[in-house]
C-alpha cells in the first residue's frame, strides 16, 4: 500500500512504515510544506496514495466531494507522539488494508477506531 503523510506525522511513523515495507512519501521530503488541502487530495488521487493526517479538514473535505478515493486515516487521539500513534497505526493496517483500497476514512482514537466508506451518503 502507498501512503502520504501529512505535516503533523512524524518522520518516526513514516520510518517505521518504511520497515515495515510501506511505500510512504511525507510533505516535507517533497518541499510542499504548505500545500493546500484540497491539493493533498488531488496528489494522493494522482499517487494512488492513502493520506496519513491530524487534520479533519480532510474527512470533510471526502464527504462533500462525494468522492470514493483517496483514503484517509486520520487520526484523533490525546497522545499524538509516535510510541502512541505508529503500533496503532500498523494494527489498523493490519485489519482494514481492503476498505482502504476500495475507499475509506478512518479514524483512529484512544478507544479504537471506526471505518466510514466512501463515498459518505448523506441522508
Amino acid at each position: 500500500m502507498k501512503f502520504l503523510a501529512d505535516m503533523g506525522v512524524s518522520m518516526t511513523t513514516v520510518a517505521a512504515l518504511r520497515r515495515s515495507g510501506e511505500d510512504v512519501v511525507h510533505l516535507r521530503e517533497e518541499g510542499l510544506l504548505k500545500l493546500p488541502d484540497d491539493e493533498i487530495l488531488a496528489k494522493a488521487l494522482r499517487e494512488g496514495r492513502v493520506i496519513l493526517t491530524f487534520d479533519l479538514d480532510f474527512g470533510e473535505l471526502l464527504a462533500l466531494s462525494i468522492s470514493h478515493m483517496p483514503s484517509v486515516i486520520l487520526f484523533r487521539m490525546r497522545n499524538q507522539t509516535p510510541a502512541a500513534v505508529t503500533p496503532r497505526l500498523l494494527r489498523v493496517l493490519a485489519t482494514c488494508g481492503p476498505a482502504l483500497e476500495n475507499g475509506a476514512i478512518i479514524l483512529i482514537e484512544d478507544a479504537g477506531f471506526r471505518v466510514r466508506h466512501l463515498p459518505i451518503r448523506r441522508p
